[in-house]
């Protein structure tokens, strides 16, 4: 996984950053943009087009006034000669029609190219963290990778729906205003030249101070977000431990930060946009001043003076839209560099290069001198060797942290060995073509996670062509289908959220009739008992019986009540197997798990 400065590259931790750093952050940001903008770059050329003939066409009003006023009007009442009149009229009318529909297209066509780009983004987004190994979720927090699908792809759906909008049609408008200023009257122009000059400063200072604000504010939304999502997250664990009034307090910690940075955001503008105006109208006075008194000397025409004032009052209508274009801008460049982070995350298992198709395996299993450890660099297995032939039923049991279920991580190859070789029927699981690979071996955790849904849909899940009479078969083949029928719309009941509808038991049957539905050639239980009660193992007992027959299975237990169905037993402590034979030979003897059996036993009387 790449360095952690990849994927927080934003707030604080961006001002952390040596040059080098970030001139890479920013080169892959802009690779992104490209990627993204490339195959719709035939719309975007259009929409620039639209977007400068609407901007032309806006501008010429002004300059269509001063005709009319200059030659059209005197030609009335001089000669009587309407033609010019009408054809000032017509022009004014026809450029405000022009305009306003040239606006309206280029309005749909960069929306369209907007939604566009965003719909690729969130779809790279959501394939790519699924791509993603476990390595990486095990360390990403959930709160951060959903801030990656949701407020930062607002921001940058915000910097295209209207931030470059913004800014485009303002410097556009601004750019031609000028222009046909210079053209109409050069000393009026002169007077918006000079007044650039505190508008530059005035810019230059709200840039510096905006940047600082709106950087603090969008990690402490982040920080906000990221509160909530792990507080909801994990409500249980806040419910049992007692934990409302201290997440509380630190929510609202965050909260009064976010509400004080959004303050002097507020104030910000509360000195920006008075002296924008100011600026404004001071330099329409100045013109107004000026060109008053060369319109009493002749020097000008009436219309030149008032198109003059127009042209002066539009100029700095963008600048604010303009300064707001900044604060997207910021938003969305953080929100692109933490997202082109993510997407640059390498999968720690990566795809084969030669892909091994494995069309009907039998679930041979082996370890060879096979090493790992975790990122933190703790060595789980030293040199581990293990053969499990094809249809036994082996029980791994050991203390906490023995790497019982480090193993199954490697034999269903969410890891990978660092050392060493995992097979399966002499396939090394690295060159196994991934969907023979996840059709082969399926794991079946605590957890019993159900999606939200129906039962059905949640059995299908092992295998989503299956048909009706399958999903009830597979329900009824480990003893879920009792339970199904009796719900209030059976097989089509919701289960709510995370299955919140079923019992733990419950949740256990379904994740085993979707297992059972998968037909694996190997199957990997892990602790898939522990939080069951005594009637919902025994129920979950039923079923394994039919579960596990004609395959491979792994089953990791704390209850030696599951080993029973074992055919072999293995004994682990820190990676390496210290005992290794049948229950009952392991029972009879002396050895580490014949302690575990008599405490265990001794704990049910």
């Amino acid at each position: 996984m790449s360095d952690n400065t990849v994927q927080g590259v934003s707030g604080e931790e961006r001002s952390s950053l040596t040059p080098e750093e970030s001139a890479r952050i920013r080169k892959r940001s802009l690779k992104l943009l490209g990627e993204l903008v490339r195959p719709v770059r035939g719309r975007v050329i259009l929409t620039m087009v639209v977007v400068i003939l609407s901007t032309a066409a806006q501008v010429a009003g002004p300059a269509l006034i001063a005709f009319g006023l200059n030659q059209a009007l005197p030609a009335v009442l001089d000669q009587a000669d309407w033609g010019p009149a009408f054809l000032a009229v017509g022009a004014l009318l026809a450029s405000g029609i022009v305009g306003a529909v040239l606006i309206s297209w280029y309005t749909i066509l960069s929306a369209r190219v907007s939604q566009a780009i965003l719909l690729d983004l969130r779809l790279r987004v959501f394939a790519h963290t699924q791509d993603l190994s476990l390595d990486f979720h095990e360390s990403y927090t959930s709160g951060r990778i959903i801030s990656r699908q949701t407020s930062d792809l607002d921001a940058i759906r915000e910097l295209l729906d209207s931030g470059i909008n913004q800014l485009v049609s303002g410097v556009l408008y601004m750019s031609f205003t000028a222009v046909a200023m210079v053209l109409l009257d050069p000393i009026s122009a002169l007077v918006i030249a000079i007044a650039l000059i505190p508008l530059l400063l005035l810019g230059r200072w709200f840039q510096r101070r905006s940047q600082v604000l709106f950087r603090q504010q969008r990690v402490a939304s982040a920080q906000t977000i990221v509160k909530f999502v792990e507080t909801m997250t994990g409500i249980r664990a806040v419910k049992a431990f007692r934990a409302r009034r201290r997440n509380e307090e630190e929510f609202g910690e965050k909260v009064e930060n976010l509400r004080g940075i959004n303050a002097r955001v507020i104030g910000l503008f509360g000195i920006f946009d008075p002296g924008l105006i100011l600026i404004a109208n001071v330099s329409v006075a100045v013109i107004v001043l000026v060109g008053g008194l060369r319109v009493a000397g002749g020097a000008i025409a009436i219309g030149t003076l008032l198109a003059a004032v127009l042209y002066a009052k539009r100029f700095f209508d963008p600048v604010e839209d303009m300064a707001m274009f900044y604060n997207s801008y910021q938003s969305a460049a953080a929100a692109l560099e933490k997202i082109s982070g993510v997407l640059e995350e390498e999968p720690g298992v990566p795809a084969p290069q030669a892909p091994v198709a494995l069309h009907t395996p039998r679930g041979h299993l082996e370890f060879r001198e096979t090493t790992f450890g975790y990122g933190n660099g703790v060595e789980i297995l030293p040199k581990f060797s293990l053969e499990i032939p094809a249809g036994q039923t082996i029980a791994l049991v050991g203390a906490t942290g023995a790497g019982k279920t480090t193993l199954a991580k490697l034999m269903s190859r969410f890891y990978d060995p660092t050392s060493g070789r995992v097979t399966l029927d002499g396939v090394d699981l690295r060159d196994l073509d991934d969907a023979h690979l996840r059709r082969a071996v399926v794991m079946v955790t605590q957890e019993a996670y159900l999606f939200s849904g129906t039962i059905a849909d949640n059995i299908a899940l092992g295998n989503p062509d299956a048909t009706r009479e399958q999903i009830i078969e597979a329900a009824r083949a480990v003893g879920a289908d009792t339970f199904i029928e009796a719900m209030p719309a059976g097989f089509d009941t919701d289960v709510n959220k995370r299955g919140g509808r079923l019992s733990a038991g419950q949740r256990q049957l379904v994740s085993f009739a979707r297992a059972f539905l998968a037909d694996p050639a190997v199957l990997l239980l892990d602790e898939a008992t522990a939080s069951l009660d005594i009637p919902g193992e025994r129920a979950v007992q039923n079923a394994l019986q039919t579960l596990l027959a004609s395959r491979t299975a792994v089953i990791i237990a704390h209850r030696l009540s599951t080993v029973a169905i074992a055919d072999r037993v293995l004994v682990m402590e820190q990676g390496q197997i210290v005992e290794d034979d049948t229950p009952e030979a392991l029972i009879s003897g002396t050895g580490r798990f014949a302690k575990l059996h008599a405490a265990w036993r001794n704990s049910l009387v």
